[in-house]
């Protein structure tokens, strides 16, 4: 029971810079503020967490429309939010884990 209390103490705490960069080479979704959304693999993320992706697929905010493009470049300020799969939530929270025993020895 305490190993689950930990992991949602953890979940509740984990840094969204360093998800993103776990989250890199995987697939996400990233709904703008306009209501377009974007799916692709996570290229690249920086501190204001403008992201790269590539094989993306645009759709509208109407979903009547969509684009196929190579890559795109979206500004963190216009992103309402991301969904990334839960495997990539796992991993960071793993290395949480790795770091916090190197840290106790």
């Amino acid at each position: 029971h305490d190993e689950c209390a930990r992991r949602d103490d953890q979940a509740a705490v984990m840094l969204p810079l360093s998800l993103l960069r776990t989250a890199q080479g995987h697939p996400m979704l990233v709904e703008l503020k306009n209501g377009d959304t974007y799916n692709g693999r996570l290229v690249n993320c920086d501190s204001w967490m403008n992201i790269n992706l590539r094989e993306v697929i645009c759709t509208s905010r109407d979903g009547d429309r969509f684009w196929k493009l190579p890559e795109c470049y979206i500004r963190g300020n216009s992103i309402k939010y991301l969904r990334i799969p839960e495997d990539v939530i796992d991993l960071v929270q793993e290395e949480d884990l790795k770091q916090e025993s190197r840290n106790a020895a």
